[in-house]
């Protein structure tokens, strides 16, 4: 039940085990774990859409990021490590060339498996970290869930098909060969299809943006990926002329998304937390491996055609460049319209605008082959995302002061929603104004507020 606005308590659900912050003083409240500025009585504050409008909050928005790179020194190094291993896997493909058609040729039913391998490594570490019982609280509490995940299904892929058909159909029809043009298409849409799900804990650290949203964000797009990611792609590669292998593509899905989700759902249900997170501090090394792994295995399968290919190179690098600055704009302004604290519209807008090329690459090599012009267009993406991405984020960064700062009580709402429920927390009892909740947890009673937004 809530607790009276005027004494600084927020309405967390009881449910979740999130401890309420002690009531102050009428007309003052918390923010970013000091007393803010004197606010009238009755007025909300607490909301995740940041109507409080004040800047007071960045050390509680600072203190979620402090987690939200668990990728440590490698996010800090990510451009250099990146593009060593771009160079690396080209160079090797180049000069080499047997080892890229060995690579290319190590597939099982058209799933290739070094790829698919590397990419459950890279990504149950990740998945392992979610809560995925927190989504519902956070669909029912978050602008910037909504915001973000309705850009990510019901805008991106179709902008992605669009400019990629306004330029590679109209712009560049003269140039591109016409058997290469509907390939190129194709790829870009299943890049454009599939948002970001690893490398976006690097780009919200880059801009200090809670961890508790990242991670219930993360958990949002894979859910919806799903369920939507194959009829998505392919309702708009069958309109081009290559053909749509609905099977292979169903199978990708559930191979690169559903099968480490499953997994790291079960193992996040038979451990305790300590000894999860004891296994996700061991596994984070494995991420930072897998991901630049896949990265050379990818540009040494493509090296030849990217070196004999640079002019489609570039051309096909303008689509997917304009597609990921106008989604970041997108996603971001309509955040800012809507008041959301910047620590999550920024990384709101990024993961947004980022996509998951690990698994574009893998979904395209599975459907047309890795010498095709499908794969070519995803790994472009891959060229061109980290450079762009680091622009983004120093965008956001120079533009903080456009947004209202993350409360303290916003933190902790955002945490709840993103943190493991407590065993045994029960319903929270009315209390009287100037006191907090009381229900029963696991272990006798415990304070706790009710959640709204």
């Amino acid at each position: 039940m809530p607790v009276n606005a005027q004494d600084g308590d927020v309405e967390l659900a009881a449910s979740r085990g999130v401890s309420a912050p002690r009531p102050e003083p009428s007309g003052e409240r918390h923010s970013g774990g000091s007393h803010g500025k004197d606010a009238p009585n009755g007025e909300d504050k607490l909301g995740l859409s940041g109507d409080a409008g004040d800047k007071s909050g960045t050390a509680a928005g600072e203190d979620g990021a402090a987690a939200a790179d668990p990728l440590g020194w490698f996010g800090k190094l990510l451009s250099v490590i990146v593009a060593a291993a771009m160079a690396a896997g080209t160079l090797l493909g180049y000069y080499a060339p047997e080892s890229g058609r060995a690579l290319a040729s190590a597939s099982v039913a058209q799933i290739n498996i070094p790829i698919a391998v590397l990419i459950w490594v890279m990504v149950f570490p990740m998945m392992l970290h979610i809560d995925f019982a927190a989504v519902g609280t956070a669909l029912r509490n978050g602008k910037a869930i909504f915001v973000t995940s309705f850009v990510n299904y019901a805008i991106q892929p179709f902008a992605m098909y669009g400019l990629a058909a306004a330029f590679i159909w109209g712009a560049f029809g003269s140039i591109i060969s016409k058997e290469r043009q509907d390939e190129y298409v194709a790829g870009s849409v299943i890049l454009g299809g599939a948002p970001c799900t690893a490398m976006v804990f690097v780009w919200s650290a880059l801009v200090h943006g809670h961890a508790g949203y990242t991670l219930t964000q993360v958990a949002v797009n894979n859910l919806i990926m799903l369920v939507a990611y194959v009829p998505t792609t392919g309702l708009l590669i069958s309109s081009t002329s290559v053909t749509m292998p609905w099977d292979t593509m169903a199978l990708s899905a559930c191979l690169f998304v559903l099968v480490p989700l499953l997994a790291a759902w079960g193992v996040r249900s038979c451990l305790s937390v300590a000894t999860r997170e004891a296994l996700e501090a061991r596994l984070k090394p494995a991420t930072m491996v897998a991901l630049v792994l896949t990265i050379v295995v990818v540009f040494t399968i493509q090296g030849e055609r990217l070196a004999n290919n640079l002019l489609d190179v570039v051309l096909v690098a303008v689509p997917l460049t304009i597609q990921t600055y106008f989604i970041f704009g997108l996603t971001y302004f309509v955040m800012q319209w809507l008041r959301v604290p910047f620590q999550l519209a920024a990384p709101g807008a990024l993961i947004a605008a980022s996509n998951f090329f690990e698994l574009a690459v893998a979904v395209a090599v599975s459907l047309y082959g890795a010498q095709s012009g499908a794969v070519l267009a995803t790994v472009v993406g891959v060229l061109t995302e980290v450079p762009i991405m680091l622009s983004l984020c120093w965008i956001a960064n120079n533009t903080s002061n456009w947004f209202p700062q993350l409360s303290a009580a916003q933190a902790e709402l955002v945490d709840g929603a993103a943190s493991q429920p407590a065993e045994g927390a029960a319903t929270a009892v009315k209390a009287p104004a100037g006191e907090t909740a009381v229900g029963d947890g696991a272990e006798g009673e415990s304070h706790s507020s009710a959640a709204r937004v």
